[in-house]
């Protein structure tokens, strides 16, 4: 048991710090194509800090067709799921909470401030598609089944585009390329494809340990392995989105924080979800529904907030973290009936 734990953790360090090359080196690539700031903060940023959620599920779909069978279908579905619930909720409590917290030291104090048009864009994607993934899990038709994957790849396709077009989110000047510490030289397209490429063996190792290891502990403790996916993985995935949207907030920068975090929402709820659908029979059992309908309504809860009250204070996101709360007592119920 212990040897699996311990290897648990490294698959998820590796995938972490795999995950913060890859961010500091897609910025920078990004920065070298002359992108906006928009795109590299809204888009590459939200991608990149999403890769290993992205990744977790589809070795686990890819290790399921090699013979590990429907454990590694949970393990699947469950990071796919579990990564919208937590920026749906535990991101958004972070961040209310370090408003709270650094309020002294913010010109705007509790009053969030961002982009609200922008900001309700992306929960207005988010919903909607969101929405999608879970309905098309009520049919069997492949036909119809397909179509909502391909359908779903389209829009973020399209939010990409919107982004592009309109998006004039700044962002902080970027960190020195970290592979100049290492190696004596300028700044250039080779070597941050360089650095990009280490990161991303990176982050397919460690999601591959993270993978074959929570199969093993959830067999061990009898727990099915849907579960462990849903609360782990994503809490450890998270953390960049998290981390991020923290010292942007300290700094008064919330469009970057809340950008971050729903521009990660919608990437989630769009392209995770098509392949889930696509290459799995995207059934969900119990705890995955609640998971998502718990999802929903902290997300509609935000964006009607934001809607009624035209500001956005640290009060919905703590009702967010309410939540969250009450899907781990749910577990935690389960669990131990």
């Amino acid at each position: 048991m212990h040897i699996y734990i311990t290897l648990l953790f490294l698959g998820l360090m590796i995938i972490l710090l795999s995950c913060e090359l890859f961010t500091n080196g897609i910025e920078w690539f990004g920065r070298k194509l002359n992108f906006g700031d928009g795109v590299v903060g809204s888009i590459f940023s939200a991608v990149g800090t999403c890769l290993p959620e992205t990744l977790i599920p589809i070795i686990a779909i890819i290790r399921s067709v090699g013979g590990n069978g429907n454990s590694s279908i949970d393990v699947g579905i469950g990071a796919i799921l579990g990564a919208p619930f937590m920026l749906s909720t535990l991101a958004f409590f972070i961040t209310g909470l370090s408003v709270i917290l650094f309020y002294k030291k913010r010109k705007s104090g509790l009053n969030i401030r961002l982009n609200k048009k922008i900001f309700i864009r992306d929960m207005n994607f988010f919903i909607v598609m969101y929405s999608s993934g879970i309905i098309v899990t009520l049919t069997e038709n492949f036909t119809v089944k397909m179509t909502i994957s391909i359908g779903l790849i389209l829009m973020y396709i399209y939010y990409v585009f919107l982004t592009v077009k309109y998006d004039k989110i700044s962002v902080d000047r970027l960190e020195t390329l970290y592979i100049l510490k290492f190696f004596d030289v300028r700044v250039s397209l080779p070597a941050i494809l360089l650095q990009l490429s280490i990161a991303l063996s990176g982050i397919i190792s460690g999601s591959y340990i993270f993978v074959s290891n929570i199969e093993e502990v959830s067999n061990l403790m009898q727990i099915s392995p849907m579960i462990l996916a849903l609360i782990i993985t994503p809490i450890a995935t998270e953390l960049p989105e998290k981390f991020n949207s923290v010292i942007w907030i300290r700094k008064g920068k919330d469009s970057l924080a809340l950008g971050n975090i729903s521009g990660a929402m919608v990437f989630q709820s769009c392209i995770p979800v098509a392949v889930g659908v696509m290459f799995t029979t995207w059934k969900l059992n119990s705890t995955a529904i609640v998971s998502c309908i718990l999802s929903m309504v902290s997300s509609i809860n935000v964006l009607i907030w934001i809607k009624v009250k035209n500001r956005l204070t640290p009060l919905p996101f703590m009702i967010s973290g309410m939540i969250y709360i009450v899907f781990i007592l749910y577990l935690i119920m389960g669990v131990f009936h």
